[in-house]
């Protein structure tokens, strides 16, 4: 009899180690592809947003075109979305993405012409 439970005790141990090793697994791969690149995202988006000046076109997330007239230092924008309209914004409420292929899409037109 005490040989069984030395056999099942045994086994109980490496089945605690089994299961470590794939919640540790688990857990590394949702940093992967989940935490590290939302962390890079966000880096880079705030490098955008730091990096934004006059004359810049951008796209906000509600999908306001405009060009930027003035950064304020109280982190918003003057943007300007049509001649004589300004609209007073958020620095966070500039889309990186969107803003880009607007700018990526002036850049080829101008390149055709």
């Amino acid at each position: 009899m005490t040989q069984l439970m030395i056999l099942l005790q045994a086994g109980a141990g490496a089945n605690s180690y089994t299961s470590l090793i794939l919640l540790g697994g688990m857990i590394l791969v949702f940093w992967l592809f989940m935490i590290r690149p939302q962390a890079k995202k966000a880096k880079m988006a705030k490098q955008f947003q730091e990096s934004m000046q006059k004359g810049d076109k951008i796209v906000t997330i509600a999908g306001i075109h405009g060009t930027v007239n003035k950064v304020n230092e109280d982190g918003t924008l003057m943007i300007e979305t049509s001649p004589g309209s300004y609209l007073k914004i958020e620095k966070t409420a500039v889309s990186m993405e969107w803003s880009q292929n607007v700018n990526k899409n002036n850049a080829a037109a101008a390149e055709k012409k």
